[in-house]
């Protein structure tokens, strides 16, 4: 009983089981058994303790008179039993005693067994260091909010967010797995089934910025919610969630209405992760594609989504474009637009690498070295070159937001210039 001094819910438990015993060892009929304790021989040679084994007559079947054996403190905790009944009778009833035993521990057991957070059978108990004791995926969201005991309010402080390294409470672990393994495998399944993601094209979603692929996007994340969905992208594997940019007009977002973000997003890599004693988290990602969202929900407080990735046109395609609008005589200088448009694709890329060349040799801010050292030197590739622009130019977001639907890498590169005749116009 030492053991259980330290853990609340074991303690609470033995103290049920010791008074069901009590109840079924007085209530008992013929059932007289001798138990001889059987050592194991290696403990007792390791203990260097003169330890001999010793002999009982108790009634109330198996189960029962052993628990009281050792109650009394008769019994090495690394010994065996032997049960030889003394009368007939208690040879008839040993088996149905200890099955009705069993069936009565089941359900007294079942309540201290609950996990106080989800109210369910708890999966994977893990005691906390004030001796309460929930399921491990609970007490990771409990930290998610709060570094407080839920039952008793003390301090977690030195339970790591996730609590992956934490150890399981494995006495409360056999237990489970002794009296309610139908139970608590039912609890698994029935986890498993809540947590099970659509691997086609449900994503966590992210409203916070805009981000790009290919470029490198770096978030401190501290809301409750989004720390829950951090954390369950890493143990998935997948590392992978949507940043999406706020819908700060309310604009219609197609199939999701006036949706609180925007219909396009990025699909982002978690790179590396800090995670702070607190729950905090500094990531640095990495982006990989476009999509669009079709339709959206919310699970445990974060928005989720199914996508439809979006790819560039095919090269026939742009080619074709190009060639149709650059065909035919110049236009007037004066027509910006007219100008652009009948510029062919590397000219369009020309004209925003040489206003970044003067950009630097007016030593402008947003090229400060830093700058650069986070998002690289200007891309020369036509189709990421738009991407970089966008991460440093000091630019309404509302005009970046129109690269992510754009499927069309000249179409982009034009956006880069109108953004740079604003710019220049702004100078003088």
């Amino acid at each position: 009983m030492a053991d259980c001094s330290m853990d609340v819910t074991l303690n609470k438990m033995m103290e049920v089981v010791k008074g069901q015993v009590a109840v079924n060892a007085s209530t008992s009929t013929d059932s007289s058994l001798q138990l001889d304790e059987r050592l194991h021989w290696r403990s007792v040679v390791d203990s260097n303790m003169d330890i001999r084994p010793r002999s009982r007559v108790l009634t109330g079947g198996r189960i029962v008179s052993a628990f009281v054996m050792a109650d009394l403190g008769d019994l090495y905790y690394h010994s065996e039993l032997a049960f030889t009944p003394l009368t007939t009778a208690a040879a008839e009833n040993i088996g149905p005693l200890d099955a009705a035993v069993v069936e009565t521990l089941r359900d007294v057991v079942r309540a201290e067994l609950e996990c106080q957070v989800c109210y369910s059978l708890m999966v994977d108990p893990l005691t906390t260091t004030c001796g309460h004791t929930y399921c491990r995926k609970c007490v990771a969201r409990v930290l998610d909010h709060s570094t407080l005991c839920p039952a008793c309010r003390r301090p977690l402080l030195s339970m790591r967010p996730g609590v992956s390294t934490e150890p399981s409470n494995k006495r409360l672990s056999h237990i489970t797995n002794g009296l309610l393994a139908d139970e608590l495998t039912a609890r698994i399944v029935a986890i498993q089934e809540e947590e099970a993601t659509d691997e086609e094209g449900l994503m966590p979603l992210f409203p916070c910025t805009l981000a790009y692929p290919g470029m490198p996007t770096f978030l401190h994340v501290f809301e409750p919610r989004y720390r829950l969905m951090i954390r369950r992208c890493v143990e998935n594997g997948s590392r992978t969630f949507g940043m999406m940019m706020y819908n700060t007009h309310r604009l219609p977002q197609g199939n999701l209405g006036r949706s609180q973000y925007m219909q396009y997003g990025t699909a982002l890599h978690i790179s590396r992760i800090e995670v702070f004693p607190d729950g905090r988290s500094l990531l640095e990602t990495q982006g990989l594609y476009r999509f669009r969202v079709l339709e959206g929900s919310l699970v445990d407080g974060y928005h989720v989504a199914r996508i439809q990735r979006i790819d560039d046109m095919p090269l026939a395609e742009e080619e074709a474009a190009e060639a149709l609008e650059t065909s035919g005589p110049e236009p007037d200088e004066n027509n910006f637009e007219a100008k652009i448009n009948h510029m062919s694709t590397q000219a369009l890329l020309q004209y925003s690498l040489d206003f970044i060349q003067q950009a630097r040799s007016r030593s402008a801010d947003w090229l400060h070295e830093r700058v650069l050292a986070a998002y690289g030197q200007p891309p020369t590739d036509a189709a990421n070159f738009p991407f970089w622009f966008a991460s440093v130019l000091p630019i309404n977001d509302d005009e970046k937001y129109k690269l992510l639907p754009t499927t069309s890498v000249r179409e982009r590169l034009k956006l880069t210039a109108r953004w740079i005749k604003v710019l220049e116009e702004a100078r003088w």
